[in-house]
């Protein structure tokens, strides 16, 4: 890659990075070109040669986090047995979470207001769904895991999961951790993989220690 061409990737990704922080605190419509060109380290003008609008902007954001999410997090692949792939998404999804609250904000955020940006990602989401709940079926085909319900396992899961990025606040103050201070996720992992592990019959409730 050019200098020139390296250069331009590394202020496209500033812009990204900047863009996800505002818009997830402040919003589609709270948020202005100048604090994303502030966040980004650029001057407007600089920000408005690299993006033909906001809102294309916001829809540039979304797409890179669904393109993460379903690279890190869903599950799409049988070859691992189920308590491995399970224990491994909880761990993944809990860390992704507390580094990356932005991204599980943003996304609340928008669907918050109805999810009107939403329209050209939905299709992306549930085929993703969809695989994962096939993997999830096969299991229980397989006798590998008890029944459950392959799409409410799922959302059960974002949902617990995503709470230490949406409800920070609201955890620190329940952990009784101070914002400079690191919640204790080795506690939080332990407790959702085995809420998971149990619903699924993975593991026994009286051999939980």
């Amino acid at each position: 890659m050019s200098v020139a061409k390296e250069k331009r990737s590394r202020i496209r990704a500033a812009i990204r990075d900047g863009a996800l922080r505002e818009f997830a605190r402040n919003g589609l419509a709270g948020t202005s070109t100048r604090a994303i060109a502030d966040a980004a380290g650029i001057t407007k003008a600089q920000l408005h040669y690299y993006i033909s609008s906001k809102e294309d902007l916001y829809q540039e954001v979304l797409s890179f986090i669904f393109s993460e999410w379903r690279a890190l997090f869903f599950i799409s692949s049988a070859q691992d047995d189920p308590e491995t792939a399970i224990r491994a998404y909880i761990t993944r999804k809990l860390r992704h979470a507390v580094e990356h609250p932005e991204f599980s904000r943003l996304f609340v955020n928008e669907m918050a207001r109805g999810a009107p940006e939403m329209n050209e990602h939905w299709p992306k989401l549930k085929a993703a769904t969809e695989e994962a709940s096939a993997v999830i079926r096969n299991w229980i085909d397989e006798g590998k895991i008890a029944p459950v319900d392959p799409l409410l396992f799922q959302i059960n899961m974002w949902a617990v999961t995503q709470h230490y990025a949406e409800y920070e606040q609201q955890s620190r103050v329940l952990f009784n951790v101070g914002p400079d201070q690191p919640l204790d996720m080795s506690r939080i992992n332990d407790e959702v993989t085995q809420l998971f592990l149990m619903r699924c019959g993975l593991l026994k409730a009286e051999l939980v220690t």
